[in-house]
């Protein structure tokens, strides 16, 4: 558990990452001692790729130390919020909301939902240096450490500590900060997943360098560009600003369709159908276009004797024969001053749908104003300052081209949720089924803050009132909607260090167990780190009786971990389920080690092993 996860970042290096993903897909390109052999890889892909060794990239101070933070595992365990959790709303939710460290948060997410998130909307701080905008560490890496591990001098090793152990909110600092976990949210996305990044223009020029980098600058969408006011501020210096930006890229963009947007009753009053067609309304269309060959030009003359040719400078925009075949089946349209055109059909496009465009206008998808008093409207005024609001989101959610029935929607800059409430909202329009993940670290509010007078003392706690409050709100308007408007509630604990001193002194070959570890931790919380770790999510595992004793399963895992109750009578009842129970075969069977001596997990070993000899193929794996 945390002592060989602690173990495993002492060695951890800041390439770890990128080897682990190279041996994945390139294992013959790595000899017996696991060295990489470049010239192996390159004759691999040189029939097939076209290398080259020019380009530019970004460059900034701590970069490589970006790489090992990403390399690292995350020593938090997840605490369940059981009395939230055990709520009727909440217990069968499939939504989440996590209180705690993004980056630790996303570590934690990948063990689970590595290539399962179809969405991800960020709005991370800008680094206006108004915002807040700090970076500080809490790794302890010590200038030998990092001399080490990064290959740098000592004076670029003191920099890199100073960054992140003063504080700074510099450009290196902010990109030190953002490129880990960007790095780690395009692991969680699926392969037509989308990320959005809102961002202003303090950040923008570096944010799309280093989107580029991550995600490969073929896969910017495209940057979009958010109308966030509807005013002129009179007294900006020089220009006032009007506008942010949302970066849009997606994993693979040859994978990704993006989705269309409805038509609104504007762009459809242009098709009037002019001549009773049978098949509805339409609107003209030329039939040139201002490209093309001389060799495509031609003339036609129609049998009721009108003759077309494309304009001067323009060329046609059909073969002769495809234009025949439209007059033949009534699709031209011949206006009283000759002119010809094509009929485009309403019933046609309105199956297409509209096609974004790259300015979010805030007539469209709201602005900040609008988004301030949308919130004020749930929880009062001044709790949380300028929120994106819900119109917003839902329109970035429907270029994703989100499976109304099952894709998953991860913020992990969660605020005061509006990425949720905008999930429940679009669920509740379609009785759909989509899911959010939120994350939010449990920043506190400011003591003179409105917030903090009406008792939300963090950040995280404004997000989940939220949500409940929106829930409230949807459901009273959409009373028959049968959709999932409850969620699970998680905090990511740091393991106090008195306890990290007694897990490294604790002997697994005594004759006494160390219960008093396993209550600091909590069975709920070693269960729910497990699970997620395991593969399972935020799902629950089902208790399983073995004589006194309460085991836990779930899929293909066993997990016992209190070991106070744990005698023969219990291994007696889990053997004899595996011989007795064809449908009873979890492969891996998981102790807590602190909780069994040394002769009940001998015990476990031993009569494991005894059904091993009935075929069955388990492992036993105790963690610590």
């Amino acid at each position: 558990m945390i002592k060989e996860i602690k173990a495993q970042n002492e060695k951890a290096t800041s390439n770890d990452r990128v080897l682990q993903k190279l041996h994945a897909d390139f294992p013959q390109c790595f000899d017996k001692e696991g060295k990489f052999d470049l010239d192996k890889f390159q004759s691999l892909v040189q029939n097939e790729v076209d290398i080259t060794h020019e380009g530019y990239d970004l460059n900034f101070l701590g970069k490589n130390y970006a790489n090992l933070i990403a390399s690292t595992e995350t020593e938090t365990v997840i605490q369940p919020d059981i009395e939230h959790n055990s709520l009727p709303e909440n217990a069968n939710s499939q939504n989440v909301y996590i209180s705690g460290d993004n980056l630790d948060a996303l570590k934690h997410l990948l063990k689970s939902y590595n290539g399962k998130v179809k969405c991800i909307y960020i709005d991370p701080p800008y680094n206006t240096g108004s915002d807040g905008f700090v970076y500080n560490d809490r790794f302890n890496f010590t200038s030998d450490q990092l001399q080490t591990k990064l290959g740098v001098s000592e004076e670029k090793a003191k920099r890199i500590l100073d960054l992140c152990t003063r504080g700074s909110a510099s450009h290196s600092a902010w990109l030190m900060f953002m490129a880990p976990r960007l790095m780690l949210a395009r692991d969680l996305l699926t392969e037509d997943g989308v990320i959005f990044i809102s961002i202003d223009d303090n950040e923008q020029a570096n944010l799309k360098l280093l989107c580029d980098s991550i995600f490969g600058e073929e896969n910017l969408v495209s940057q979009l560009m958010w109308e966030s006011k509807y005013t002129v501020s009179n007294d900006s210096q020089y220009v006032s600003g009007q506008h942010e930006y949302v970066l849009f890229y997606a994993k693979g963009k040859e994978s990704f369709v993006i989705g269309r947007l409805e038509r609104s009753e504007d762009q459809n009053s242009s098709y009037i159908n002019r001549d009773n067609d049978p098949k509805g309304p339409w609107k003209p269309t030329p039939l040139h276009a201002k490209s093309g060959t001389e060799n495509s030009k031609y003339e036609v003359t129609f049998s009721n004797g009108i003759t077309w040719r494309c304009p001067q400078g323009r060329y046609p925009r059909y073969s002769k024969d495809t234009l025949l075949n439209l007059y033949e089946r009534g699709e031209l349209y011949f206006n009283k001053n000759g002119g010809v055109d094509k009929k485009t059909y309403l019933e046609d496009v309105s199956k297409k749908g509209v096609v974004p465009g790259s300015v979010l206008h805030y007539d469209i998808v709201g602005h900040t104003h609008g988004n301030n008093e949308e919130l004020a409207e749930l929880i009062g005024k001044g709790m949380f300052d300028n929120p994106k609001g819900i119109r917003l989101i839902k329109h970035l959610s429907k270029l994703s081209n989100l499976n109304k029935d099952s894709d998953i929607i991860l913020d992990f800059f969660s605020g005061s949720a509006t990425t949720a409430h905008a999930v429940m909202k679009l669920n509740a329009e379609d009785n759909g089924q989509r899911r959010f993940i939120m994350v939010q670290i449990p920043d506190k509010t400011s003591k003179d803050s409105e917030a903090n007078k009406a008792g939300y003392f963090t950040i995280d706690q404004i997000g989940q009132e939220r949500i409940r409050r929106a829930a409230v709100k949807i459901k009273s308007e959409y009373t028959n909607c049968q959709c999932d408007f409850g969620f699970k509630h998680y905090t990511l604990q740091d393991v106090p260090q008195n306890t990290l001193d007694r897990m490294e002194t604790y002997d697994p070959n005594g004759m006494y167990a160390d219960t008093d570890i396993l209550q600091k931790f909590g069975k709920e919380t070693v269960l729910a780190t497990w699970l997620v770790k395991d593969g399972y999510g935020f799902n629950d595992a089902n208790p399983l009786p073995l004589a006194n004793y309460t085991a836990y399963y779930c899929g293909n895992h066993l997990y016992l971990i209190d070991g106070e109750r744990f005698d023969e009578n219990a291994i007696v009842a889990l053997v004899d389920k595996y011989g007795k129970e064809p449908s009873f075969c979890p492969e891996n069977v998981i102790l807590f080690g602190y909780s069994f001596t040394y002769t009940q997990t001998e015990m476990i070993r031993k009569n494991l092993s005894a059904v091993k000899k009935l075929e069955r193929n388990i492992n036993l794996d105790i963690r610590y």
